[in-house]
């Protein structure tokens, strides 16, 4: 790193992503801070920086030695999993400055050596208490998923039998009864049940009653007049809709396609006029906010229609390396894996991180934002005024 640019970073002072200590002297105490990091989004720790006045004061030769070895020492034994930092020495006016960079961990939640949870908080840092926030770290990881879990007090008996039947026919090409297996054989086979309880995945996908195990499972809808969430008027609005995947995702579509225009394309008034945005697009959109959605977060999606945009806003940020830029080019990954496989017999999803590529081929007005702060996803439908 040159001087110039360190001098940009200590002058905004601390942030999430940055840290200043002026010395470091405790293993423990500075592996909480990489934990923090590590949980987090990564960030830089500079050494040698007052953390009250970022007035610097530089290291001698003797203490960067000990502070390297310090620092290996805290990142591989009190930091649980162990992991990787990287330093460098800065030289400023003649004072020399140790850099530490901590990359955001991919074996989430990591702990201290006293099996103390800590993330990031602004510029300071917090435990970690919460039993969902916890489970949010580990899907986040890879090593856990919400629709692998099974539904406390959930049966066989809470599912759609016809409508299961269906979707077997559908998947194997063969039906209940020539498959020649007991319905707990094929739905644990399937991942839709563990014992003797439903997945979270057999009950969203045909459960007779999601939201009676899981109430904020749903979508709720709402058309405003004008262009402001904070406005009274409404132009539509319901219940929060509740179902079955398929039930929500067609609820949804109806109350969009309802409550936006329709617009003339030839000359003759005969012709029936096309959706003023595509409905390709917004089959993909709804479809992805059902599937790829975060089930850890006990919260429903959220379908706002405003005079100048349609705003689908889904629990949860994009997870692991997921950016923006990567889900436009096409790149997914499975957050719900048993969704992910099993939605394209039952919704218009192919799940081969198409959709969103495709969403923007058939209208490219449509933003997105990845809000890690309010842990949630939103896709930006712009709507063109009326003539």
């Amino acid at each position: 790193m040159e001087a110039i640019e360190l001098l940009d970073i200590i002058a905004k002072g601390e942030s999430s992503a940055v840290q200043f200590k002026e010395r470091v002297n405790d293993a423990y105490s500075i592996a909480t801070e990489m934990v923090a990091f590590s949980n987090s989004q990564g960030g830089v720790i500079i050494v040698g920086v007052n953390d009250k006045t970022g007035a610097l004061n530089g290291l001698s030769f003797d203490e960067i030695q000990a502070t390297n070895r310090l620092l290996v020492n805290a990142a591989s034994d009190n930091v649980k999993s162990p992991i990787t930092i990287v330093t460098e020495q800065v030289s400023i006016n003649e004072q020399i400055l140790i850099v530490v960079r901590i990359k955001e961990g991919s074996d989430k939640p990591y702990r201290d050596n006293k099996g103390v949870v800590w993330v990031k908080n602004g510029s300071d840092k917090r435990k970690v208490v919460s039993n969902d926030e916890l489970l949010r770290m580990l899907q986040s990881s890879g090593n856990l998923a919400a629709d692998e879990e099974p539904v406390v007090n959930s049966t066989y008996n809470d599912i759609d039998i016809d409508f299961f039947k269906d979707f077997l026919n559908k998947k194997t090409g063969k039906s209940f009864d020539a498959l020649d297996q007991s319905l707990p054989q094929i739905l644990n086979n399937m991942g839709f049940a563990k014992d003797d309880k439903l997945t979270l995945a057999g009950l969203l996908l045909f459960g007779k009653k999601p939201q009676a195990f899981k109430p904020v499972f749903s979508v709720q809808c709402i058309a405003f007049v004008g262009n402001d969430i904070a406005g009274t008027e409404f132009r539509d609005s319901e219940p929060p809709f509740e179902g079955n995947l398929t039930d929500l995702y067609e609820k949804t579509m109806s109350f969009i396609i309802r409550n936006i225009r329709k617009v003339q394309v030839g000359e003759s008034f005969n012709i029936l006029g096309e959706l003023e945005i595509p409905k390709e697009a917004l089959e993909e959109l709804v479809v992805n906010s059902i599937i790829h959605r975060d089930y850890f977060i006990k919260s429903a999606i959220k379908v706002f229609i405003f005079d100048n945009r349609i705003e689908i806003i889904s629990p949860g940020k994009l997870p692991n390396t997921l950016t923006v830029e990567k889900i436009k080019s096409g790149t997914s990954i499975a957050r719900n894996p048993i969704l992910f496989s099993n939605a394209r017999y039952l919704l218009p999803y192919i799940g081969v991180g198409s959709g969103i590529p495709r969403a923007l081929a058939s209208y490219p007005k449509i933003d997105f934002v990845d809000d890690t702060d309010k842990e949630l996803f939103m896709a930006i439908i712009h709507r063109a005024l009326p003539a």
